[in-house]
């Protein structure tokens, strides 16, 4: 028995098929609603049910952040696990204020250099669709506002949202050590005083307007996906009643929620709006949060069990882990779908303009090639490739211009294990945080 042998390295959690699939298909979506005047936003899901990507975005980075960060409070206990989720705290703070800086100078930049106008005619106010010329007209106090979150642009508040809602997680995870079923109601309480009123952040300095998404409401989706993947939730079973009753809730949102179908029938739009709390956005209202868990269920259940439909080898087998690998770099690509969607919107319109079928599928497409080749750049930098050796030529070593298997055996037995461990290390730990984001 050899007493110095080393025990068994731990083997990493495997990625969940179905989470990085949905969630890349969540990344297109985005995409999708956030280009400027896209006539494919009629046909993304928010028109035809109450949720749409928001809620597969908040949903599924529950879920990664029970990966992530749950096996930090469970290993090495709850200070290092504040210590874990302050630092992606402060990579999500860190990356929304670079984010909106760079969109927010660019788009005056294009304006003020009245090259648009000149060459293509266009008079488009890009800064004022955004509602930012309030920001360069006030910064003394914006800037600051800014900084601390207390000035949120419409089209730059998910990732506060999440901010606020990870800062929840410690908490949550300190009050699952006294009882699970007080993090339930924790849960349900601070989802209904959101839901009157209670909660309400500051968006403007110069305004009453409060957060679009209010955290606090929509902590709600998110710790549902932390609990299942936690375990504190049990997986639903897998029977006729419930796919019918899911099936149910999904198909009669339809007619609430389609355009087409509330615009022709009055009776529709009245009943559309007088329940007009139990679907609104910025408390999450219930029947948002119904109709997501009736969709996701069917969605669980298409994919088959443990994601077998996705693991396939064919040419949906391909398409599918191009979805996964935009899944797994979601807030790089978040990150840069908001800045391609200005950026096409505006080449968009230079080019043919608004409307054009061509242009859209075009524009449409390109974002969604950029969205695709900052997965595969970013999943490149995480592997830490200039930590691998360099690799030596065959003739390398050996005068005769082939090296010795013998030679080339020894020399690697001779390398100092501790540098064999530094140059693999960079990737092992890409693979291990990636479910971080």
């Amino acid at each position: 028995m050899n007493v110095h042998a080393k025990p068994a390295a731990a083997v990493p959690r495997p990625r969940d098929p179905r989470l990085d699939f949905f969630r890349g298909i969540g990344m297109f979506i985005i995409f999708i609603a956030h280009l400027p005047n896209n006539t494919w936003t009629l046909w993304i899901p928010a028109r035809f049910g109450f949720s749409d990507a928001t809620e597969m975005f908040v949903f599924c980075s529950g879920m990664a952040s029970a990966i992530a960060f749950g096996k930090v409070f469970d290993q090495h206990g709850w200070a290092m696990g504040v210590a874990r989720v302050g630092h992606r705290v402060w990579q999500v703070y860190f990356a929304h204020v670079c984010q909106f800086l760079l969109i927010a100078a660019g788009l005056v930049a294009i304006h003020n250099s009245g090259y648009l106008e000149a060459c293509c005619g266009l008079t488009e106010d890009y800064v004022g669709s955004l509602n930012l010329w309030h920001f360069f007209e006030r910064a003394g106090e914006n800037l600051p506002g800014l900084l601390t979150l207390t000035y949120v642009p419409n089209y730059f508040d998910i990732l506060p949202m999440y901010i606020v809602i990870l800062l929840l997680l410690p908490v949550m995870m300190a009050v699952s050590r006294v009882s699970r079923p007080a993090v339930f109601g924790l849960m349900a309480a601070l989802w209904l005083a959101a839901g009157f009123g209670f909660l309400d952040l500051p968006a403007e300095p110069w305004s009453d307007r409060t957060w679009f998404f209010n955290p606090f409401a929509w902590q709600l989706v998110f710790f549902t996906g932390f609990a299942l993947m936690r375990g504190w939730l049990p997986a639903p079973p897998v029977n006729r009643t419930l796919i019918a009753a899911a099936a149910f809730v999904v198909l009669a949102s339809v007619p609430f929620a389609w355009h087409v179908a509330y615009d022709a029938v009055p009776q529709l739009f009245a009943a559309r709006d007088a329940v007009m709390p139990l679907w609104d956005k910025t408390t999450f209202g219930l029947l948002r949060y119904v109709h997501f868990l009736a969709l996701a269920y069917l969605a669980w259940i298409a994919v088959g069990a443990g994601g077998r439909y996705l693991v396939v080898d064919n040419l949906w087998g391909r398409f599918v882990r191009v979805v996964q690998r935009v899944g797994q770099q979601s807030l790089a690509v978040f990150l840069a779908s908001l800045v391609l969607a200005q950026a096409i919107g505006i080449l968009r319109d230079m080019a043919w303009g608004r409307g054009d079928p061509l242009m859209e599928l075009l524009a449409n497409l390109g974002g969604f090639a950029g969205l695709i080749a900052v997965a595969y750049l970013v999943s490149w930098f995480k592997k830490e490739p200039w930590r691998r050796p360099r690799a030596t030529p065959a003739h390398a070593g050996s005068s005769s211009g082939t090296g010795s298997p013998a030679q080339a055996s020894r020399t690697a037995a001779a390398r100092p294990e501790a540098t064999r461990e530094a140059e693999s290390g960079g990737a092992k730990r890409a693979r291990q945080d990636e479910p971080a984001e």
